[in-house]
């Protein structure tokens, strides 16, 4: 019989939520800092309102389609790597099961227990499903970290497109001779709440965690100012 594991005491726990939740800060923070810094570079070599809209629009549907696909492609990748280390993992299993176990074992020794209580561990866990218990304490594998390419490639797509939008409605809607300013203090408020909500959402400390999204959106925008300013050109 197979018993469900009951924790001693209530704990709150946000490694499960680590594979969606850098897939979507990655394209929120990649949407507001790729975008708003295009527009500040097209805008800085002073070209019509229009070509701005433009290059924001173009910028924001190619990087949407671009992270989701690249965030798909990747995370397949270390999937199927994940599958076929699994795949070895089952096939030794199967034709040195001894040595497996022993391997199992000094594993549970590294870590700190005794060589009785780590060879009863292993024999114990090896009868209940031993590739279980390699895919976990070998491999470093679970079902918490598992790679879920869809669920990524959804995630950094559409924060990508809600994050990008931002600089473009800002350019849209502020006057002509402010965009630059404008679309930078747009861009800044909203990595300062990125950097805020990624860090709440993964329970980690707020200000850090907006203080490094505010220092390379800021740097990625002045570089690509000072590119279109230097060139006169659309960048």
């Amino acid at each position: 019989m197979k018993l469900a594991y009951q924790s001693a005491h209530q704990e709150l726990h946000y490694l499960d939520r680590a594979g969606w939740l850098r897939a979507a800060v990655l394209g929120a923070n990649d949407g507001i800092v790729s975008v708003s810094s295009l527009i500040v570079g097209v805008a800085a070599a002073d070209p019509s309102r229009a070509a701005i809209l433009i290059a924001g629009a173009a910028g924001l549907a190619a990087g949407a389609m671009s992270m989701a696909a690249g965030e798909y492609v990747s995370v397949s990748s270390q999937s199927d790597v994940e599958r076929a280390d699994i795949v070895r993992e089952r096939q030794a299993l199967i034709d040195t099961p001894e040595a497996e176990e022993r391997e199992l074992a000094s594993i549970y020794e590294s870590r700190g227990l005794s060589p009785q209580t780590a060879a009863l561990v292993a024999r114990e866990l090896t009868e209940k499903d031993d590739l279980a218990a390699h895919v976990r304490d070998e491999l470093g594998l679970s079902e918490v970290h598992a790679a879920n390419p869809l669920q990524a490639a959804f995630a950094s797509g559409l924060t990508f497109t809600v994050a990008a939008a931002v600089p473009v409605v800002a350019a849209a809607v502020a006057p002509e001779a402010q965009i630059i300013p404008t679309v930078v203090i747009a861009t800044l408020i909203s990595l300062a709440g990125l950097g805020a909500i990624g860090a709440h959402a993964g329970g980690a400390p707020k200000p850090r965690a907006t203080a490094r999204v505010l220092f390379w959106g800021a740097a990625a925008m002045a570089i690509t100012a000072g590119v279109g300013r230097i060139f006169g050109v659309s960048v």
